[in-house]
Order: structure tokens, then sequence, then C-alpha cells
């Protein structure tokens, strides 16, 4: 079938062949099943396909299995009498091995290009779902926003985010006056969070160069979609932290992507493995978002699909807009997975040919239950479908291969190292420096008037011992006269000073050296 992607075959002798129409892949997909049922393979047929369709992929390797489409599968490989039995089963006659154009990425920069962006850019509301933030304690997260704003002061890094919450605090009293409370309590409870996180190893993740989406949709020179693999078994340790990173990449490709409509084929599609993490706990805020960006992105030719054990962990609203499904085995061995089996069934077009919560609950490793978009975004009709073999190497490539695919990558020297440029961090630091070094200047400017009026008591009391206390009226008062002019001058000496230039510097320093540039 022209423009498609071949998914297996289907019908009760595995005849009818089953395929995903490119034209409808933007309209999102779930990919469904217990554990160890073949969730993996499907996906890696699927980011072959798109590949070789031209489209670029996003997708998380939870077990580092789907490295292997770095690298072509073998004859050699025990599964290989298997797979090509399978091929021959569901007419797969251009079935042959090979490799596919594959960029490695890792949050934490160990296992692929550093991925990186920056604390404006991911925003309060994802800064707070991440640190698992009370309702106050987001409030003033969004108030140290608005200040960064007004004050010109950029949020790139963590450190940034963290001096500015000591500024804030400092300043809270006149703050408070404009923006409402600000207790230092809650202060201190996002900066042990954010250290909390800096302890995870996401630091690393905050700051410059920050990944340019243009990077993730390339197409290598024979025209096939490059497919940018995140490394997520360690992330996985983290599970917020990998849930608000993919839920920002949506976000920003739905706010960067120009509007395409129903383009022939996808200009990227998105693979979120363990679904659930997104949905877990989370706000109403944050689903309502998750679905905004579900029902909308789709125009921007952008297809997002849910890989999860169960499709009860993925919100109704959200469920209804995934035209595309691959549903493996449902296992009920509880009342309660009884109800989401029947519930799963559900929701496909039935088929007359056999129970779809049967076929759900029976169907084997490798074996799924398909439903793709027809012509005019119609669902097909529910078929058991036996998913084709793969054509990359099934398991996991050698750190060794690994290392190879990352040096060789155009992207390596753009992103191996961190740029730390001048930011809030740095610009606080340089005012509370100015700030300390006027209260310097002052403190010592009074040390000298203190030193000038201890001259001049010492100079009048000398002045009374020699004279005497015989001196005579005429001579008292022409002393008199002498002290107070004097007096005069040291005071007007102090005044000149302090509403001079210098002056003026030193009482800025004291009031309002943190507003500096304002």
């Amino acid at each position: 079938m022209e423009n498609s992607i071949f998914l297996g075959g289907g019908g009760e002798s595995y005849a009818t062949q089953q395929f995903l129409n490119l034209k409808y892949a933007n309209r999102h997909g779930l990919i469904a099943g217990a554990t160890g049922t073949g969730k993996t393979v499907t996906l890696q047929i699927l980011a072959e396909g798109f590949s070789n369709a031209g489209v670029p992929v996003f997708m998380a390797d939870v077990k580092g299995d789907l490295s292997g489409l770095a690298a072509s599968g073998s004859a050699d490989f025990k599964l290989h009498d298997a797979f090509t039995a399978r091929a021959e089963k569901i007419g797969f006659s251009d079935y042959r091995y090979g490799s596919f154009p594959v960029t490695f990425w890792d949050l934490f920069g160990e296992q692929g290009h550093p991925v990186r962006t920056t604390i404006s850019e991911m925003g309060p509301l994802l800064i707070s779902r991440l640190l698992e933030l009370s309702e106050a304690q987001e409030g003033i997260l969004n108030i140290a926003f608005r200040v960064a704003d007004e004050e010109g002061l950029p949020l790139l890094d963590l450190k940034d985010l963290q001096a500015l919450l000591v500024w804030l605090g400092e300043h809270r009293a006149d703050l408070s006056l404009r923006y409402g409370n600000i207790s230092v309590q809650s202060i201190g409870a996002i900066q042990r969070r954010l250290m909390v996180l800096e302890n995870q190893g996401a630091a690393d993740f905050f700051g410059e160069p920050a990944l340019a989406l243009g990077d993730l949709m390339r197409t290598d020179a024979d025209g096939r979609g490059q497919v940018n693999i995140l490394a997520a078994n360690k992330l996985m340790a983290s599970p917020r932290l990998y849930a608000t990173f993919l839920l920002w990449l949506l976000s920003e490709l739905f706010e960067e992507l120009p509007e395409v409509g129903d383009p022939d084929k996808p200009k990227l599609v998105f693979f979120f493995d363990e679904a659930h993490l997104l949905f877990e706990d989370a706000p109403k805020a944050l689903i309502d978002k998750v679905e905004q960006v579900a029902r909308l992105i789709r125009s921007k030719g952008v297809g997002v699909y849910f890989i999860t054990q169960n499709p009860a962990d993925v919100p109704e609203d959200i469920l209804g807009q995934l035209g595309n499904r691959v549903q493996h085995a449902l296992r009920a061995f509880t009342a309660r997975d009884r109800k989401n089996l029947r519930l799963a069934a559900e929701t496909y077009r039935d088929n007359p040919r056999f129970s779809t919560e049967d076929a759900i609950r029976d169907v084997g490793v490798g074996e799924a239950v398909t439903s793709t978009l027809m012509k005019k975004g119609v669902p097909s009709i529910v078929e058991r479908t036996l998913i084709r073999p793969p054509s990359s190497q099934l398991g996991p490539i050698t750190k060794a291969e690994r290392k190879a695919v990352i040096q060789a990558s155009d992207l390596n020297d753009k992103y191996a190292q961190t740029v730390d440029r001048k930011s809030a961090y740095e610009v606080l630091q340089t005012r509370a420096a100015q700030a300390a070094k006027q209260a310097e200047e002052l403190e010592s400017r009074e040390e000298d008037m203190a030193m000038a009026e201890r001259e001049y008591a010492s100079a009048r009391r000398y002045s009374g011992a020699r004279v005497g206390r015989s001196s005579s009226k005429r001579m008292g008062s022409a002393r008199s006269g002498r002290s107070t002019s004097f007096g005069d001058k040291m005071t007007k000496m102090v005044v000149k000073e302090l509403t001079g230039t210098t002056g003026r510097r030193i009482v800025r320093g004291l009031l309002g050296g943190l507003f500096k540039g304002r």
C-alpha cells in the first residue's frame, strides 16, 4: 500500500495485511499491552517505517533495547529463522535487514548528546510540576519569573534561579507590597527541592546550548528520517523529570512549528513511552495542557504516540484523540483487570468474526489487535495482527558501538561543551559586589569624619588649657569666634561632600544598590 507503513498480517490466517496510513499518522496513536507482550518490537518497526518514509522520529529508550536501530539485523541472530518464517507467513516479501540513521541523546550527557533547556524556556508551570510545589510555592515561583523579566535577569540554569530566590527573600518586604506575601518558609522549601533536583543530576539539564528543535527534524543523505533516541534507563529513576522533559518538548514543538494542516506525511513523530508517568498525580491544569497540546499539535504535522501497559492509564479526553492503535495482550487476573479489558475492547470498531475482548486477552507475544485510520479518518475494523519482524538489530548495541555513533555525529561538537554566559547569577553577584564596595567606602568616609571630630575636640581642649581660666572676656570671645569658625567649616565640608557626586553615589549604594540599572 502506497504512502503507508506495513504493520503485519491480519485476519484468521494473517493473509490480510495491515498498514498505517501516513496521511493520518499525525492523528496520534496508542501502543498498549502488558509487560513482555511485544510493545518494544512494535515501537521499533514503527520507527523503521517512519524513517524509511522520510519522517524523523523522537523516542525514549527506557530499557536500552531501541539502540539496536543503529545496527543491521543479521542472519546469525538466533531468531533469524523465526523472523523469515513470520515474514513469509504475513506476505512481507520485501523483508530484509538494514540499519537506520540514529542520533543518541541523554539528559545526563552520558549515553548521548547532552539535552539542555533553560529555566526561562521551561517556565514556572512545568518547573512547579517538576518540583511538586504547593499552590503558595508556585505563586512565589511565578513572582520570581516576573521579577526576572522586569529586572532584566536571564534565567538559564539552576544557579540563576537559586540566586534569584535568595534576592527575592532579601527584598521580600518591598516586593510583597506589589505581588503579595512572600514567605521565607516557602522560599526555603523551593530551595530545598532545587537542591534535591541538583543532587539527582538534573543540574546539567538546565543550561546552554539549549536543544534546537531543528536538530530533531533532520533527514540523512538518502532522505530517511533521523531516529532520535533518548537514553531513559537512568532517567526513569527520576520519573518526574522524565515526564516534565517530554511535556516541555511537546510544548516547544507546539509553540515553534508552523501550521501545516493535514500533510501527506508527518513532519515528526513523537513516541511517549511509560505514558502513565505523565498523568500520575498530575494536577488538572497540567492534564488540560497535555490535552490541548495533543489536540492542536497534529495541525503542526506532529504525531504523538503514547506507549503504556493499559489504555486506562491515559485520560479519557486524550484517549479519544488516539486514532491509530496497536493493542497487545492484556491479562485479566482481577476484577479491576477485567473491567479495564472490557473498556479497552469497547474503544474499537467491532469485527463480526471474533470478540474483541477475547482477542485482546488471548493474543500471544508478537501479536496484537490493531485498528488504524482509513480514508477520511474513519477507524478500520479491528483485526488480529501478527506484527512484522524488525529489519534492524533486535536488542541493544554495545557501549563501544554507541560511542562510535555519538562521535561520528555532526552534532557532537555543537552540544558537547556547556556554555555559561552572563545571566541572573552573575548580574546579582556584580550588583552585590558593587553595593558592598559602596558600603565600605561610606564606612571609611564615616571613620574619616569621626577622626576629624576627635581632632577638633582635642584641639578645643588643647586651646582651652593653653589660654587658661584667667583669660579676658575679649580673648574668650575671640577664641569662641575661632572655634565657631572652625566648626562651621567642618560642617560645611561634610554637607558639601554628602551633597556632591560622591555623596549621592554613597546614598544610592545604601538604598538601592541592587536595583541599579532599573
